[in-house]
């Protein structure tokens, strides 16, 4: 059991990395990526525990699609992002993404902040953060016109960096 979730847990810092080099390069996680991942996550899974893999792999998988699908719609991530932490999901099943959502969500963060002090703008993000969550006090989640990817003056930080350094996280505590 020991070997194949040390495969499995490879196999997932593979595919983070290999999402962040195209993220870096392109802004861009290619679909063949994310299909290699949903498919080999299935087939570790099914190897390592059975049928029961095999359904570890579809709730994991659909754990990681759900996670960050509202984020998706909200115009504040790209789709490779959350097809990203699907494959993953779906290798590392139910648990393991969420402590990578978790783990991502915080590297997230903090890079989000140096981009914001590096580019001069810490205030500026700031102050759009606030004002994001007082639009949704008063008038419910809903996309902010401001702040989305499609506002070609938005802060952009390529997310499959935060999602590597999670599954890098709980890697390396799966292995300790």
């Amino acid at each position: 059991m020991l070997g194949n979730m040390t495969l499995i847990n490879s196999s997932a810092l593979i595919l983070a990395a290999a999402g962040s080099v195209t993220d870096l390069r392109s802004r861009r996680i290619p679909n063949r990526l994310v299909v290699v991942g949903l498919v080999l996550g299935a087939a570790l899974n099914a190897r390592a525990a059975g049928l029961a893999g095999v359904g570890s792999s579809l709730a994991g998988g659909s754990l990681g699609l759900a996670l960050f699908l509202p984020i998706f719609l909200l115009g504040g991530m790209g789709g490779g992002d959350v097809k990203l932490m699907a494959a993953l999901g779906s290798m590392v099943g139910p648990m393991g993404i969420v402590r990578i959502a978790l783990a991502a969500a915080l590297a997230g963060g903090l890079l989000a902040l140096m981009a914001a002090w590096w580019s001069g703008r810490l205030l500026s993000t700031l102050n759009g953060i606030a004002a994001l969550l007082w639009l949704w006090w008063c008038a419910g989640i809903r996309p902010s016109p401001d702040l989305k990817l499609g506002n070609p003056s938005a802060l952009k930080i390529p997310y499959a960096l935060p999602i590597a350094a999670g599954t890098l996280f709980v890697a390396l505590g799966r292995w300790s």
